[in-house]
C-alpha cells in the first residue's frame, strides 16, 4: 500500500496530474488483488422466487416473502395557497413570451409531484416506525428481596424505626364535633400534634395547646383504629377526614397546602403498612394450620410421584398438564424485552432528518399597524353632524414606512392612509370635474378587485408589516402631508401658535377650502413622527412604545438618507433641535391575532380566510429585504412590481422656462411612443381614488428650483415587456397663487410643462434598475425613445430641445420586486439561448457549453430566489442532450455548483423541497435521446473519472445525495408514467442503465476506500447517499442486479481496514437492511436440497456457510461481518453489535410482523447467530459470570464443559480446567431452592475465591489473547439479542436445532442460558444508586448514556454477593412479615434514601430500578420457558446421563 500513501501525501502538491492518476489507478489494483475478501455470489432473486412461485404462495406466511403490489405511487398534490385565487393571473401563460417568464409561470401554478413509497415509514430505523409505543404505557413494579434488605436498612437508620419516636409533628386545626353540630370553620380548634409510635409498634396521634408535650394531651388517635384518610377541601381549606374502622371520623386541617400533603403521606403510609400485617397475620395463621394437618398425616413423599402411582385420570392429567399451565401462566403479562433498552427508552430523535416541507412563502416576523386618529390642535365643527365631532380644519394624509437605522436603509414599502373625516374629504371633492384619471374622485362605475369592491379598498386603514431580522433599531416612521399651499415653514405656523386658537382655525380651515378646490391632487411635505417598533431581537413588539412628537418637515432634508440621520437624532432627545409641531397621533402596533381576517396581499389579492364584510379591511405591505443569500428564498408565488423613486431634480441652471419653481413631478408607464400613446392603467394610485391609476404625483417643494423627493410609485408591470415600455416623467410648474376672483381660464393655468424624461424599462432584454441620471427635455418629439443614449442624442435628426445641454439633471432609482423576471445578466443569457434552441434555430457547437459555464458567476441570491426555475431548465437541457458529452457533463457541474452553494449557504433544506415537490424527469423531445436518470448516471460516472479536477469530485462525493434523488425519482416516474412497473423487473430498465450503475459504483468505490482519510466527510457523504440509493433500486430494479451492486462495494472494503471504513461499512449496511422489505428480500423460506446433499450439509440453514449468506443474502452478510467485528477493537465491536440490536428492535416492533408466526420465521433468519454467541462463549460469559457461578455438584463446571470435543466449525471457548479453581469452587449446575422467595444458595468453601480468580482470569488472558474482552454493554446486548431470537423462534425449529448437537454442546446451550441470568441479575436500589454516582470510568467512554446501571458494579460488592446467603437478584419475590406487628416506615416521605449528585435524581434511580427489575424478570421468564421446553425435549438423554 505504499502508492496509497504516496497518494495520498502528495494530493497537495500543484502539477502532478498525471501522476496523481496512475497512482490512483495502481492503487485501486493493488488494494483489490491483495485485500480482497471472499465473495458469496448473491443469488438471482429474480430467477428463484419465479422458480418457486408455487412454494412461495402456498405458503401461509407470504407476506413475508412477496413484495406488496402497489408499493410505489405518483400523487399530485395540490399547491397550498393561502390566498383565496391563485396569484398568477388567468392568462399569464397566453401573455407571456419569454421562456424563462413561461417557465416561472408554471412554476408557481403547477402543483407538487410527488413519489409516494406505501411503507416508507418503514423504510429507517427503529424510531421512524409509525407504532411509536416502544415504551409500555406502565411499568409493572417487582419487589426483590435485595430490596427488601435496603428498605429495611433504610427503617433501621430513620428515627422514626425507634420505639417510642415521633415521627411528625405541628399544627393543625381539629373540629370537634358531635351528632347536633353542622362542621363549620368555627367548630376547628388549632392543636398542636404529634405522631409517634409506641412499644408495640402501634402508632398514635396526640394533640395539646401548644409544642409543650408535658402538658395534658387534648386527645388522642389510634392510627390502628383508622382505614383510610381523604381530602375534604368542601369543609375547610386544606382540610382532610381520618376514617375509623366504626365508621367514625376526624376532621383536621392544616395551614398551608404543603403541610397537608405532608400530613396525607405520612398517615397513608402508616394505614397502609398496619392493613398489609393484618392480611398477612391471617395468612400465615391459615398456613400453620396447613402445615399442622399435613404434618400429622405423615406424608412425605412427593406429590409429582404420588400422581404418577395414582390410577386415578384426573389427578394423572392434572400431573401432565403442570408444565403446559406454568407456561400459559408465565405467559401472562409478558413485556418486549427491547422495551427496556437503554436506547429505546431514551429514544432520542436527534439524528432523524425532519420531514421535508413544500416551498412555502416566506415566514418572517409579522405585525399589524392599525392606524386610527390623528389630529392637531387646530380643530373645527365642520360636519352638520355632532355625531363627528371637531376635526381638523383641512385635510392630511400618511404614509407609514419601516426603518433600519443599524443597516441605514428602509425596510419596507410605503403604506399610505387617509385617517380625515367625511367632511374634510368633501373639501377634496368640491373642484371641478378631475383631468386626468390619477386625480382622487368618485368612479361612475363599481369595479370590482378579486370578487371584493373596490370601494372597500379606499380608505384601508390596517397595514401588516414584515421584518426578517427583528431588533431594536428598527423604527416606524410616519410622513404627514397636506394639500400643496405654500412653504412648509407657512404652513405649519398657524398649528405652532398659542393665541386665539378657534380663530386661528377658521381662518386656516377658508384658506384651505379655496387650495383644495384648485391644488387638491398636488401634495407637500409637513411633518414626520417615528416610534421603535421591537424591544429586542427576537422580535418582541414594543406594544406600549409612543410616537415621538410631530417634528416640521425640513425642506432641505426629505431622502430617505436624511430621514436615516434624523434617526439618529430622535434616538438622542438630548441634543436634537427638532422642531415640534402639537398633534396626537393615534397610531397602535400588535401582533396578528390568531382570527385574523379581511386581508389583502401587496398585490390585492384576498387572503384566506376573508370575510363577507368590508369592516377592517387589511393589506399587506411589502418588504423590501436585502439582497443577502440569508434572507433570500425560492419565489413561489406571482408577483411583479416596480417601485420607482423620484430623487433629485437640477433645475438651477435651466435657462428654458421663465417659471420653474413650485415643480411637480408626473410618472406615467407607456408601452409607445408615438404622439397617441396613452399611459397604462398600471399605477398604484392613493387612498380615496381607484386602485390602480394612469400617472402618479410626487409631493411638491415651494419655491425649489432643485427639489428632492421621497416617494415612492409602485407599479403593477404587464406580463410581457417589450423594447417600447418606459416610464415618461413629466415636470410641471405649479402655480400657487390663490384668488378668489379668478375665472376658469385663469384656473387651467395652475400647472405649466416645463420638461419631459424618460427611461427605457429594458436593458440588453432585462430590466435596468438602481439609480440612473437621466437627461431632460423641453419637449417631447415622436420616436423619443430613440434618444436613449448620449451618441444617438448626438446624431439624431429629431427636434429634441434638451435642458441645459442634455446634461443629466434628474436623478431616479427603480427597485423591481418581480418573480418572473431577473436582472442576472448569466441567467438571462442562458434563458435567451434556450428560448431560441428551442423555436427552431440552429444550434452553434460550444455555444451551450459557453452559457452553461457562465452560469457559474450567477448572483446567488437570484440563484436561490428562481432555484426551481433554473434546476428544472438544467434538468430539461441535460434530457435533451444529443450527441454532446460535453453538455451533459458542464450542465451537470452546473448543478454541482447550484447545490454546494445552497449547502454552503445553509439552504439545502430548499434542494431537498425540489426534489420531493417539484423535480419531475420530463421526456426527452426525441425519441433516441435518453432519459434523465441515465444521462445523469454517465455524467457523474464521467466527473468522478477526470482525476484533474479534484474540486469538483470532491463536492459530487460530499453533494451526491441530490444526484442520487433525482436518478431514484427519475427511474420512479420513468416506471409509473411509461407504465414499467408492471413489467419483470430484469425487463424495466436497458441494460446500458445498469451497465452505467455498476460503471458509476466502481468510480466511487476508490474514492471511499483509498481517499477516505483525505476527504472523511465527502467519503462517509458519498458512501450513505449510495447506500440509501441501492435500497431504492431494491423496490425499482432486478432484486439479484442490486444484490450484485452491494456485494461488489462490500467486497472493496478489507478486513484490515481501520476504524473509520469499518463504521462505513456498518453504517452501508445499515441503510441497506433498512430497506421496508427487508424480510422479503431475504426469503425466510427453506431451500430444499436433494438428500445426498441434505446429509452432508446438515448445518445449512443453522450456520454462516456460503449457502446460507447466498439464499438469505442481506441478513447473511450482516451477519458475517458482525461475527469477524466481534474480533476486532471495541468501537468496531460497538458498531457492529449496534447495528444488529437495532435491526431486531425494528423487527420486534413492526406492527405489520406481529403474529408469533411472523416473528419467530424473522427470528430464524438470525439462528446463525447462536453459532457465533457459542463460539465467543468465554468472553459473553465475562469473568464475573464465571467466577460467581454457584455450585452443587461434586464436579469442576470447567471440566465438564471442557471435557467434550469441539463441533465442528465452532471451538467451544469456556476456560481449560482449572484444578485449583476447581477445588476451590465445585462445579454447581444444580440449583437447590432454599425457600418459597427462590434464593439461590451456594454450597461450598468460599475462603480461596480471591486465589481461583486470579488463576481464572490468567488462564482466560491466555486463552483469548487474539481479541479483546467484552464489556458489559456489549455483553448484554448481545444477550439481548439472543434471548429475543429464543423468545420467539419457534419450538420446532429450537429443537430441531438443538437435535444437531452433542450433549457436550448442549451443556454449552445451557452455559450460555445461565450466562443471561447473571448478566441481567438484579443488584437492588443500593447499588444502582451508587453506580449512577459513579464517575464513568476510562472503559466505559461509549457507556456513559447506554448501558444500564448493574453494568457497572464494584467488584467488592461482587464478591460480598457471591457468599452463601445472598438473596435472589433475578425473579422477584413474594413479600412476607412472619406475622411480626411492629413495622419500621423507613423515611416516609420517600422510599429510600440516597446521596446523589446533582445530576442523578432519586426520582431517576427509582425508575432505572424499575427498568432493571423488568429487565431481569423477562430475561428469567425467557429462559424459564427455555429451559422448561428443553428439559421437556431431552429428558430421556438427561436421564441415561445423569446415569
Amino acid at each position: 500500500m505504499s502508492e496509497v500513501r504516496k497518494f495520498t501525501k502528495r494530493l497537495s502538491k500543484p502539477g502532478t496530474a498525471a501522476e496523481l492518476r496512475q497512482s490512483v489507478s495502481e492503487a485501486v489494483r493493488s488494494s483489490f488483488v491483495l485485500e480482497k475478501t471472499k465473495v458469496v455470489e448473491p443469488l438471482d432473486y429474480e430467477n428463484v422466487i419465479l422458480q418457486r412461485r408455487v412454494q412461495i404462495y402456498s405458503d401461509p406466511l407470504r407476506d413475508l416473502l412477496i413484495f406488496p403490489i402497489e408499493d410505489v405511487s405518483i400523487s399530485i398534490i395540490g399547491r397550498q395557497r393561502r390566498t383565496l385565487q391563485s396569484t398568477v393571473p388567468e392568462d399569464a401563460l397566453k401573455k407571456a413570451q419569454s421562456l424563462f417568464v413561461k417557465e416561472c409561470i408554471k412554476t408557481y401554478s403547477s402543483d407538487w409531484y410527488v413519489v409516494n413509497y406505501k411503507y416508507e415509514e418503514y423504510s429507517g430505523d427503529f424510531r421512524m416506525l409509525p407504532c411509536k409505543s416502544f415504551r409500555p404505557d406502565k411499568i409493572p413494579s417487582h419487589v426483590f428481596e435485595i430490596d427488601e434488605d435496603f428498605e429495611k436498612d433504610e427503617d433501621s437508620s430513620s428515627l422514626c424505626s425507634q420505639k417510642g419516636g415521633v415521627i411528625k409533628q405541628g399544627w393543625l386545626h381539629k373540629a370537634n364535633i358531635n351528632s347536633t353540630i353542622t362542621v363549620t370553620m368555627k367548630v376547628f380548634k388549632r392543636r398542636y400534634f404529634y405522631l409517634s409510635q409506641l412499644t408495640d409498634g402501634s402508632y398514635i396521634l396526640n394533640s395539646y395547646k401548644d409544642e409543650k408535650i408535658s402538658k395534658e394531651s387534648k386527645g388522642c388517635i389510634f392510627l390502628d383504629a383508622c382505614n383510610d384518610v381523604v381530602q375534604c377541601p368542601k369543609m375547610r381549606r386544606y382540610a382532610f377526614e381520618l376514617k375509623t374502622i366504626d365508621k367514625y371520623s376526624h376532621y383536621l386541617a392544616a395551614e398551608t397546602e404543603q403541610e397537608m400533603e405532608e400530613w396525607l403521606v405520612t398517615l397513608r403510609k402508616i394505614i397502609q403498612s398496619n392493613t398489609e400485617s393484618l392480611v398477612q397475620e391471617k395468612k400465615d395463621a391459615v398456613e400453620s394450620v396447613q402445615d399442622d394437618e399435613s404434618s400429622t398425616q405423615g406424608k412425605s413423599e412427593n406429590i409429582l410421584e404420588s400422581l404418577e402411582r395414582s390410577m386415578h385420570p384426573e389427578l394423572m392429567k392434572y400431573g401432565r398438564e403442570t408444565d403446559q399451565l406454568n407456561k400459559l401462566s408465565r405467559n401472562d403479562g409478558r413485556q418486549n424485552i427491547f422495551s427496556f433498552d437503554p436506547e429505546v427508552q431514551r429514544l432520542d430523535f436527534s439524528g432523524i432528518e425532519p420531514d421535508v416541507k413544500p416551498f412555502e412563502e416566506k415566514c418572517s416576523r409579522r405585525f399589524v399597524v392599525c392606524c386610527q386618529d390623528f389630529s392637531l390642535n387646530l380643530l373645527a365643527q365642520l360636519s352638520d353632524t355632532a355625531e363627528e365631532g371637531p376635526t381638523n380644519v383641512e385635510p392630511f394624509f400618511l404614509s407609514l414606512a419601516l426603518f433600519d437605522l443599524k443597516n441605514n436603509c428602509k425596510i419596507s414599502a410605503d403604506f399610505h392612509v387617509d385617517l380625515n373625516p367625511p367632511s374634510v374629504r368633501d373639501m377634496l371633492l368640491d373642484n371641478s370635474e378631475p383631468r386626468t384619471e390619477g386625480t382622487q374622485g368618485h368612479c361612475p362605475v363599481q369595479s370590482l378587485v378579486h370578487g371584493i369592491p373596490e370601494s372597500c379598498l379606499r380608505y384601508i386603514k390596517w397595514g401588516v408589516f414584515s421584518v426578517t431580522n427583528p431588533h431594536t433599531e428598527i423604527f416606524l416612521v410616519a410622513r404627514v402631508e397636506k394639500v400643496l399651499q405654500g412653504s412648509i415653514a407657512h404652513c405649519v405656523e398657524p398649528y405652532m401658535k398659542n393665541s386665539d386658537p378657534g380663530k386661528t382655525a377658521q381662518k386656516v380651515h377658508k384658506v384651505a377650502k379655496q387650495v383644495c378646490s384648485r391644488l387638491g391632487q398636488y401634495r407637500m411635505p409637513f411633518g414626520w413622527a417615528a416610534r421603535p417598533v421591537f424591544k429586542d431581537s427576537q422580535g418582541t413588539l414594543d406594544a406600549n412604545g409612543k410616537f415621538s412628537p410631530l417634528y416640521k418637515q425640513d425642506s432641505g432634508k426629505l431622502s430617505n438618507e436624511d430621514m436615516l440621520k434624523l434617526l439618529a437624532e430622535y434616538k438622542k432627545p438630548e441634543k436634537t433641535k427638532l422642531q415640534v409641531i402639537p398633534a396626537q397621533l393615534n397610531i397602535v402596533i400588535k401582533d396578528i391575532p390568531l382570527d385574523f381576517t379581511n386581508c389583502f396581499t401587496a398585490s390585492f389579492i384576498p387572503i384566506k380566510p376573508f370575510g363577507k364584510g368590508c369592516e377592517d379591511i387589511a393589506v399587506e405591505v411589502e418588504e423590501l429585504v436585502p439582497e443577502v443569500a440569508k434572507y433570500c428564498y425560492p419565489f413561489t408565488v406571482y408577483k411583479n412590481h416596480l417601485y420607482v423613486y423620484p430623487l433629485h431634480l437640477k433645475y438651477e441652471n435651466q435657462k428654458v422656462f421663465a417659471k420653474a419653481r413650485n415643480i411637480a413631478v408626473c410618472l406615467e408607464f407607456r408601452d409607445s411612443d408615438e404622439v397617441d400613446a396613452k399611459p397604462l392603467k398600471c399605477i398604484y394610485g392613493k387612498p380615496g381614488g381607484p386602485l390602480l391609476t394612469t400617472n402618479a404625483y410626487a409631493a411638491v417643494l415651494h419655491h425649489n428650483q432643485s427639489p428632492e423627493f421621497y416617494d415612492e410609485i409602485k407599479i403593477e408591470l404587464p406580463i410581457h415587456l417589450h423594447q417600447k415600455h418606459h416610464l415618461l416623467f413629466t415636470f410641471y410648474h405649479v402655480s400657487c397663487e390663490i384668488s378668489t376672483k379668478a375665472t376658469s381660464k385663469k384656473q387651467d393655468t395652475v400647472e405649466t410643462q416645463v420638461g419631459y424624461a424618460w427611461v427605457p424599462l429594458l436593458k440588453d432584454g432585462r430590466i435596468a434598475t438602481l439609480e440612473r441620471h437621466l437627461p431632460v427635455s423641453s419637449n417631447l418629439p415622436p420616436g423619443y425613445l430613440g434618444l436613449g443614449d448620449t451618441e444617438s442624442r448626438k446624431q439624431s435628426s429629431m427636434d429634441a430641445k434638451w435642458v441645459d445641454g442634455a446634461k443629466p439633471l434628474f436623478k431616479i432609482r427603480i427597485h423591481l420586486d418581480s418573480t418572473i423576471y431577473t436582472q442576472d445578466m448569466h441567467l438571462h443569457k442562458f434563458f435567451h439561448y434556450c428560448q431560441l434552441v428551442q423555436a427552431g434555430a440552429k444550434e452553434v457547437p460550444g455555444e451551450l457549453v459557453k452559457y452553461l459555464k457562465c452560469l457559474h458567476a450567477m448572483e446567488i441570491q437570484v440563484m436561490i430566489q428562481f432555484l426551481p426555475v433554473i434546476l428544472m431548465q438544467l434538468f430539461r437541457v441535460l434530457t435533451n442532450v444529443t450527441q454532446e458529452d460535453e453538455v451533459a457533463v458542464n450542465c451537470t457541474m452546473v448543478l454541482l455548483h447550484i447545490v454546494s452553494t445552497c449547502h454552503e449557504e445553509g439552504l439545502d433544506h430548499y434542494l431537498r423541497s425540489f426534489i420531493k415537490y417539484v423535480f419531475r424527469a420530463e421526456k426527452p423531445s426525441a425519441k433516441q435521446v435518453k432519459m434523465t436518470h441515465e444521462i445523469l448516471v454517465l455524467s457523474m460516472a464521467t466527473i468522478l473519472k477526470q482525476s484533474a479536477d479534484f474540486l469538483a469530485i470532491n463536492k459530487l462525493l460530499k453533494y451526491s445525495w441530490f444526484f442520487f434523488e433525482a436518478l431514484a425519482k427519475s427511474m420512479a416516474m420513468y416506471l409509473l408514467e411509461e407504465n414499467k412497473i408492471k413489467l419483470p423487473r430484469g425487463q424495466r430498465f436497458p441494460e446500458s442503465y445498469q451497465h452505467a450503475l455498476h460503471s458509476l459504483l466502481l468510480a466511487i468505490i476508490p474514492h471511499v476506500t483509498i481517499r477516505y482519510n483525505e476527504i472523511p466527510e465527502e467519503s462517509r457523504n458519498v458512501n450513505f447517499s449510495l447506500a440509501n440509493f441501492l435500497k431504492r433500486c431494491l423496490t425499482f430494479m432486478d432484486r439479484g442486479f442490486v444484490f450484485n451492486l452491494i456485494n461488489d462495494y462490500i467486497s472493496g472494503f478489507s478486513p484490515k481496514d481501520p476504524k473509520l471504513l469499518v463504521e462505513y461499512k456498518f453504517e452501508f449496511l445499515q441503510t441497506v437492511c433498512n430497506h421496508e422489505h427487508y424480510i422479503p428480500l431475504n426469503l425466510p423460506m427453506t431451500f430444499s436440497k436433494p438428500k445426498l446433499q441434505r446429509v452432508q450439509d446438515i448445518n445449512l440453514e443453522y450456520s454462516l456457510t456460503d449457502e446460507y449468506c447466498r439464499h438469505h443474502f442481506l441478513v447473511g452478510m450482516l451477519l458475517r461481518e458482525a461475527s469477524v467485528a466481534l474480533q476486532d477493537n471495541y468501537d468496531i465491536r460497538y458498531t457492529a453489535i449496534s447495528v444488529l440490536k437495532n435491526l431486531l428492535i425494528k423487527h420486534a416492533f413492526d406492527n405489520r410482523y406481529q403474529h408469533k408466526n411472523q416473528q419467530a420465521k424473522i427470528a430464524q433468519l438470525y439462528l446463525p447467530l447462536f453459532g457465533v454467541l457459542l463460539e465467543n462463549l468465554q468472553r459473553v460469559a465475562g469473568h464475573e459470570a464465571l467466577t460467581s457461578c454457584p455450585v452443587s455438584s461434586p464436579a469442576s463446571r470447567d471440566e465438564f464443559i471442557c471435557s467434550f470435543p469441539s463441533p465442528s466449525s465452532r471451538s467451544s471457548l469456556i476456560a481449560d480446567k482449572d484444578p485449583a479453581c476447581g477445588a476451590a469452587l465445585p462445579n454447581g449446575h444444580a440449583i437447590k431452592r432454599e425457600d418459597s422467595k427462590g434464593s439461590l444458595n451456594l454450597e461450598g468453601a468460599t475462603s480461596s475465591l480471591d486465589q481461583c480468580e486470579n488463576i481464572r482470569r490468567s488462564s482466560m488472558r491466555s486463552s483469548v489473547s487474539h481479541c479483546s474482552r467484552l464489556d458489559q454493554f456489549e455483553i448484554r446486548t448481545l444477550l439481548m439479542c439472543y434471548l429475543y431470537i429464543v423468545k420467539m423462534i419457534s419450538e420446532d425449529t429450537l429443537l430441531a436445532y438443538w437435535n444437531k448437537f452433542s450433549p457436550q454442546e448442549l451443556i454449552n446451550v445451557l452455559v450460555l442460558l445461565e450466562v443471561c441470568l447473571f448478566h441481567f441479575r438484579y443488584v437492588g436500589k443500593r447499588n444502582i444508586a451508587s453506580s449512577c454516582m459513579r464517575a464513568p470510568g476510562p472503559g466505559e467512554r461509549r457507556l456513559a448514556v447506554s448501558p444500564p446501571a448493574s453494568c457497572r458494579v464494584h467488584d467488592a460488592w461482587l464478591s460480598k454477593h457471591t457468599a452463601a446467603d445472598r438473596k435472589s437478584q433475578t425473579m422477584p419475590a413474594l413479600r412476607s412479615r412472619a406475622g411480626v406487628r411492629l413495622q419500621h416506615l423507613g423515611s416516609l416521605e420517600t422510599s429510600f434514601t440516597l446521596n446523589h449528585n446533582a445530576g442523578t435524581s432519586e426520582a431517576d434511580i427509582v425508575h432505572q430500578a424499575l427498568l432493571e427489575g423488568n429487565i431481569a424478570t423477562e430475561v428469567c421468564l425467557t429462559v424459564l420457558d427455555t429451559i422448561s421446553f428443553f428439559t421437556q425435549s431431552f429428558k430421556d438423554r438427561m436421564d441415561s446421563f445423569l446415569l
